[in-house]
């Protein structure tokens, strides 16, 4: 499946709010926290400077978000709509970008919920170690 990538706009939250509700509000319940869609927006917004919709064709179908700061990168978040979960994309987006920071000669770091099912994706790329994310940054 070829996903591309382009800068977020603003006018892409509406888009990116549904996602985020449908595929974290279960994960935040799970690890004891709760979002409003407030609480979404603020997360959606944060970083935005480094944030880019994924596209299948011109439908946007998911959110990357990358922090390149120098050699200290951070994935800050990968947001797939859910028909697209456990279809290898994640998996996908994930190699690229960590074929991307090791090209770049940089550090990859990342952070997740304890409860989240892409966990097993983590693992699979070799980032077991990935450290847990405080409440309030999913």
């Amino acid at each position: 499946m070829h996903i591309v990538r382009r800068r977020a706009r603003l006018d892409d939250i509406p888009f990116l709010l549904t996602p985020r509700c449908q595929t974290m509000d279960q994960h935040l319940a799970a690890s004891g926290l709760s979002a409003s869609e407030a609480d979404h927006r603020v997360r959606i917004m944060y970083r935005f400077d480094c944030a880019d919709v994924l596209l299948r064709g011109a439908a946007p179908v998911g959110l990357l978000k990358l922090l390149r700061d120098g050699t200290q990168w951070q994935l800050i978040q990968i947001q797939l709509s859910p028909d697209l979960q456990g279809q290898g994309v994640g998996s996908q987006l994930l190699a690229s970008t960590i074929a991307e920071a090791t090209a770049a000669v940089a550090t990859l770091s990342l952070s997740v919920l304890k409860t989240n099912p892409a966990k097993a994706l983590l693992y699979a790329a070799n980032y077991g170690n990935a450290e847990p994310c405080s409440p309030g940054r999913a």
